[in-house]
């Protein structure tokens, strides 16, 4: 990680794995990491048939953006539909939604979730697995 006044570059490596049985995140940027409190941003590996399943986030907006695979979108609890690399989803808080990897490989996504803090409440899933920065 590189720090400029207050300004950081961060990579995958200098920031903790949040593991799943679904996948991985990582959070490149929020208030324990960057400071950052508007929104946060992080890193997503959804595993083959695997996903994050329905859930809302009350107190912030989200957008995922499809950075490679193939997956299942729900969005206010509508029918699923296909989405691909290049697709940008918005979530307004509230909103129910799930992302699930339907394709063979990995699902990479990134996400931001604005204001920061709708991302802390993953560390405090019974079922993650935190491996430190740099491991």
């Amino acid at each position: 990680m590189q720090k400029f006044n207050d300004c950081y570059i961060t990579y995958n490596n200098d920031v903790d794995t949040l593991s799943f049985d679904w996948g991985k995140i990582r959070m490149l940027s929020e208030e324990r990491v960057t400071g950052a409190t508007s929104f946060s941003f992080g890193h997503v590996t959804l595993e083959p048939g695997k996903g994050h399943v329905r859930h809302n986030h009350p107190t912030a907006d989200e957008v995922i953006y499809v950075v490679s695979g193939e997956g299942q979108q729900m969005l206010d609890d509508q029918a699923p539909v296909t989405v691909t690399a290049g697709a940008c989803i918005w979530i307004p808080k509230g909103i129910y939604h799930s992302t699930i990897n339907s394709g063979t490989a990995p699902m990479v996504l990134v996400v931001v979730y604005a204001p920061a803090g709708a991302e802390a409440v993953l560390r405090e899933d019974p079922s993650v697995q935190i491996i430190p920065a740099g491991q």
